[in-house]
């Protein structure tokens, strides 16, 4: 019976050599990698409620770390690929980007963000980008001890539209095309269906004159009817008469 026990001993002491090491290398890995998390921290949060900015993905939010989305609460920005975007992004960059921002939450939107008023010292980031015209004001979302704020917002909002600043310049408010007048059909995009309600107005309808063009939502002017439905759009129920190319 000893006999078995010390053979079996034999046997299994390669086996433990190899696994010692392998939860060596483990705990050390851990522990490297706790270091590293702290360091992180340390670099990036100044204090309790300061935060490095380390990428803005366009005129309305950015990411902090670990990997978190702040989106700018009653703020609209345009995408990208619209009127104004690519410089509303550059205008936040300018701002944020690189430097520590202090977040006050008000919530969080339908993808999860975090939707906040952000601080850089004493500057309201939010207010900022309105004012300059990077965005238009947003409604919802907060509500209760942030009225002043909102009020200051909305205030804000209405200078810039009356100033035709940024996203209320002509360059993406337009009453007429000013690229080609010849193209002169309204792609509208209903404000009250999130957008799903895609009309087009012709000159002759009655709601036309008064129609706006907002290419920083991503609506478009239009050289034919044809062209108009076959993005997706139809035809205005106020549209009586039929169409005449100028």
């Amino acid at each position: 019976m000893i006999k078995k026990i010390a053979i079996i001993q034999s046997l299994t002491k390669p086996i433990r050599k190899p696994l010692k090491i392998i939860l060596g290398l483990i705990i050390a890995a851990s522990l490297g990698l706790n270091i590293y998390l702290v360091k992180e921290k340390e670099v990036f949060r100044q204090d309790e409620e300061s935060f490095r900015v380390v990428e803005v993905f366009d005129g309305d939010s950015f990411s902090i770390p670990p990997d978190q989305t702040i989106r700018l609460a009653n703020v609209d920005a345009p995408e990208l690929e619209f009127c104004f975007g690519k410089e509303a992004k550059e205008g936040l960059g300018k701002l944020i980007l690189g430097k520590n921002v202090k977040i006050e939450k008000t919530g969080r939107d339908a993808f999860n963000r975090l939707v906040a008023f952000v601080y850089l010292d004493n500057q309201l980031i939010n207010e900022t980008i309105i004012e300059n015209g990077w965005a238009k004001y947003a409604s919802g979302g907060t509500k209760g001890e942030n009225e002043t704020i909102i009020e200051l917002l909305k205030e804000e909002g209405r200078k810039a539209k009356e100033n035709k600043v940024g996203v209320w310049s002509e360059k993406c408010y337009q009453l007429e095309n000013p690229v080609d007048p010849a193209c002169n059909i309204k792609g509208n995009l209903g404000k009250h269906e999130h957008g799903e309600k895609k009309t087009y107005h012709y000159p002759g309808c009655s709601e036309y004159e008064r129609t706006v063009v907002e290419l920083d939502i991503g609506e478009q002017w239009f050289c034919s009817e044809e062209e108009a439905r076959k993005a997706g759009f139809t035809k205005s129920e106020h549209c009586f008469k039929n169409y005449q190319k100028p």
